[in-house]
């Protein structure tokens, strides 16, 4: 059954995705985020997620999202997404130099009031990421040990 505020609500996580993570365009930040919204590093508003999304676009200038799930219910939309990225930009570069292209899958929380974000889980596999690009070694961990005879894994 249809119901407008869910479809609403989708859509601007949609929007959020395509338009501001994809192509950069800031300007619509004003109309998918709340003032209320704060970010995990404390950024306020449309401004903090409009830093988050500028760090992100600014070490990697050709980043791109690609939605594959969304579900809503109720208040709240979950994504799931990867992103693809070539050689880190200068901003990167300064801790580990470009290397090869990374492909990291990633699930997200949105809740929404009146069609905009008020808050935001996003999860990613940041030593996964680190791996493919070469900053950190596959093997980082050792190899896996079976686990002894009466072991719990």
């Amino acid at each position: 059954m249809p119901d407008p505020i869910r479809d609403e609500n989708k859509r601007s996580v949609a929007k959020l995705f395509e338009n501001c993570f994809n192509v950069g365009d800031m300007g619509v930040l004003d109309e998918l985020v709340s003032p209320e919204y704060i970010g995990a590093q404390g950024g306020k508003g449309p401004a903090g997620f409009k830093q988050i999304i500028a760090g992100l676009r600014s070490a990697f200038p050709d980043i791109h999202y690609t939605v594959e799930d969304v579900v809503a219910e109720n208040d709240k939309v979950a994504v799931r997404w990867h992103l693809v990225r070539d050689a880190p930009g200068p901003r990167f570069v300064a801790f580990h130099p470009p290397t090869r292209r990374s492909r990291t899958p990633a699930p997200g929380i949105f809740r929404l009031q009146g069609g905009k974000i008020v808050a935001a889980s996003l999860e990613t596999d940041r030593l996964g990421f680190l791996q493919q690009v070469g900053a950190v070694p596959e093997d980082v961990l050792g190899p896996r040990q079976p686990p002894s005879i009466g072991e719990k894994r």
